[in-house]
């Protein structure tokens, strides 16, 4: 599986962990931020270009290739179904910033692209369902977490979950493409 360019999606979810940053840092110098799905590292990046220092950057992804860029430019890296194999000290330390940036479009009816980095399902919400189960065990107790959500995706099984796992959504941006509209939401 190819490492793609980042698009629109990845440089509004780095310019929106880049201003949480700003305030968890000031709270907490050593901040520790998780970047599942890094493909290229943007995320990660955004988080070292913030403050965080690289040893306290974490990043997961299901791609090798993704793997190794990410230990190439000097942060933790594991490969990785979501957390599946994140070990249970990762777990123990917790983390104070969760980005990401999922695949969230529904599985293409004529099975031209199932890719697990674009394609997050049958109805596209499928893995963000599998991560919100998981996430909040992971999250410091002002921990946060920094999604991408698409106007192609459904929303209502989303939004269920965040209550069952008693978080609290807001949409910080929304930006309109040609063909879907993009939210970043916070999570905490």
């Amino acid at each position: 599986m190819p490492i793609y360019e980042p698009a629109e999606d990845s440089f509004l979810l780095a310019k929106h962990a880049r201003k949480q940053l700003k305030g968890i840092l000031i709270e907490n110098p050593a901040a520790r931020a998780l970047d599942m799905g890094t493909g290229s590292g943007i995320q990660a990046e955004a988080c070292s270009e913030s403050g965080v220092k690289k040893k306290n950057i974490f990043a997961v992804d299901i791609n090798t290739e993704a793997v190794k860029l990410a230990k190439k430019k000097g942060f933790n890296a594991v490969l990785s179904d979501l957390f599946s194999n994140i070990s249970k000290k990762r777990r123990k330390e917790k983390f104070d910033l969760i980005i990401f940036n999922p695949p969230y479009l529904p599985e293409d009816k004529t099975g031209h692209d199932k890719g697990k980095d674009t394609t997050g399902g049958r109805l596209g919400d499928e893995t963000i369902l599998r991560f919100l189960r998981q996430a909040k065990s992971y999250l410091s107790d002002n921990g946060k977490i920094l999604i991408v959500i698409s106007s192609l995706t459904p929303k209502s099984r989303i939004k269920k979950e965040i209550e069952k796992q008693n978080l609290k959504c807001r949409v910080l941006e929304t930006q309109t493409l040609f063909f879907e509209r993009l939210e970043v939401w916070m999570l905490k």
